[in-house]
């Protein structure tokens, strides 16, 4: 990826007029973008890597396999969040690690973590690069030398199990890589988050991801059957069963540690066949609530589709604007989308029992173009968040998840803690929010922000953003629902697993890690 915004250049394009206008009018501001730098041109804080230390380093790596080229670490310098892209803007000498190191395997990964602790040299683990809660800062701590261990070179599909299902990946496998290596088998993960493009399979379990796809195919942790993980002091191979009564299962110790606890090698996921047949539908309804009501009652008879999604007022219509319609269809109120994957058989019945159901709860059909017009567009996302941020306007997101009885109140208190933040700071905000994951039980709120940039942007989305995070925090929820805890969210853990709880998670990270390098100020309060 860029090093000062998300993806590939072939992503970024002017905004269109109709945003541009909106711009105008909304904000004051034209729309035009700033200049950007060239990568060369940044400054860095010079690495302290000692000789000796790079060569013990090359000693178990391969001297071509380290790197404190200032391009290759200001690349490594963090993430994809609007907080990391401001960062990259700023004119002062950036942080980054004192270099990046690219082992090959699971021997050579577990090699530098004894090493490091043995030296006190701090590792941040990295693998596509997307986190948006600070995962991949390079925080020092304690240590005085910082390295990013980058796992690309753990890019082979080791085993292939069509007869169980099952699938192993080295960690640094990217989401693409992933399809087109099962696809060969005639196999298909299913996992598709907005970061699908870039983030690795090694990613997605340590973040317990979720995809677009999760209503059909479960989240991430859901997938995953095995792992192997290197720590400073050992290494481990968890799961060999699809499920077992011996004691607690310490895959999950791993599996959302985000680095912090060890570096996930190899990931064993749950496999299916490619499907036969996608369907698309898309439908309105005539707000919010009664959205939320039908999408429960699909979930909660067992009809959910693949992909279940529903967007409040504020962000249909945003869509509407940037779109001009949405597949030639007549929309108010709040768009839904629905696609269904799987035979052709499944996916009529599992089709009619949720549109039947979508209907009798107040649900207008619109036709499968505005479904398909999300699908195709999915990813594109990020790209006009870095054109907003080029044009002055600060977009951002977050997200959360509750019950289905407390969805409604949630919604409307981070909402209001989100405008009356960022109104009290001089710039009045539009706080859009979609329903993006289902349960049986609740759902997840993913809300976008879009407000004009102030002088201090970093400062606004603080504020703003701890204002969230109070009000998720006050409503019971969950502080994160898929991006994880990273640096970003650690203020808001004790209040989410208790106070024992965090002393349960340092006990471990004593035990595993007594030295403290693996990722220092992430997860871990």
């Amino acid at each position: 990826m860029v090093w000062d915004a998300w993806g590939v250049p072939a992503g970024h394009t002017p905004l269109p007029e109709q945003i541009r206008g909106l711009l105008t009018q909304v904000f004051g501001i034209s729309g035009e973008p700033a200049t950007r730098r060239d990568e060369g041109d940044v400054p860095l804080r010079p690495s302290v890597l000692s000789p000796d230390r790079r060569a013990g380093l090359a000693d178990l790596v391969g001297a071509d396999h380290i790197s404190t080229e200032p391009v290759t670490r200001l690349r490594h310098a963090g993430g994809k969040s609007t907080l990391d892209l401001l960062r990259r803007r700023d004119l002062a000498p950036q942080d980054a690690p004192d270099a990046v190191v690219f082992p090959a395997g699971h021997d050579e990964v577990a090699a530098v973590l004894a090493y490091c602790s043995e030296l006190g040299i701090a590792v941040v683990p990295f693998g596509g690069g997307t986190s948006v809660v600070g995962g991949l800062d390079p925080l020092r701590g304690a240590f005085d030398t910082v390295i990013a261990l980058d796992l690309r070179r753990l890019d082979a599909l080791l085993d292939c199990d069509p007869v169980s299902g099952t699938a192993t990946f080295g960690a640094g496998v990217t989401g693409p890589r992933a399809e087109q290596l099962l696809a060969e088998h005639g196999l298909s993960l299913g996992h598709f988050p907005q970061s699908f493009e870039f983030a690795s399979i090694g990613g997605f379990a340590a973040t317990r991801s979720s995809g677009q796809a999760s209503a059909g195919y479960g989240r991430f942790d859901d997938m995953v059957q095995r792992v192997r993980v290197a720590t400073p002091t050992g290494s481990v191979l968890l799961g060999r069963a699809p499920a077992s009564a011996a004691g607690p299962d310490l895959r999950d110790l791993f599996v959302g540690s985000e680095g912090a606890l060890g570096v996930l090698t190899e990931v064993t996921v749950r496999v299916h066949p490619v499907p036969a047949t996608t369907t698309h539908m898309a439908w309105s309804f005539p707000d919010f609530e009664t959205g939320a009501a039908a999408l429960r009652a699909v979930v909660q008879a067992g009809a959910a589709p693949t992909v279940l999604r529903l967007s409040d007022e504020a962000e249909t219509g945003l869509n509407l604007a940037r779109a001009g319609n949405v597949g030639g269809a007549s929309v108010s109120g709040c768009l839904a989308v629905t696609t269904f994957e799987g035979t052709t058989a499944h996916t009529a019945a599992r089709g009619a029992e949720a549109a039947a159901l979508l209907r009798a709860a107040g649900g207008t059909e619109l036709g499968p173009e505005p479904a398909r017009e999300w699908q195709h567009g999915r990813f594109a996302a990020p790209y006009l968040r870095d054109a907003l941020l080029d044009a002055g306007v600060l977009c951002e997101t977050l997200e959360t998840a509750t019950t289905w009885s407390a969805l409604a109140e949630l919604k409307a208190k981070v909402t209001s803690a989100l405008t009356d933040s960022l109104t009290a700071q001089g710039a009045p905000a539009l706080v859009m929010c979609h329903i993006s994951h289902t349960y049986p039980t609740g759902a997840s709120l993913y809300f976008t922000v879009v407000a004009k940039l102030l002088d201090d942007p970093i400062g606004q989305w603080r504020a703003a953003k701890a204002a969230a995070g109070d009000a998720i925090a006050a409503a019971g929820a969950t502080i994160t629902h898929h991006h994880a805890v990273g640096a970003d969210h650690r203020a808001w853990l004790p209040d989410e697993i208790g106070d024992l709880g965090v002393r349960v998670l340092r006990a471990v990270k004593r035990e595993i890690d007594p030295a403290g390098i693996l990722n220092p100020g992430k997860l871990l309060p």
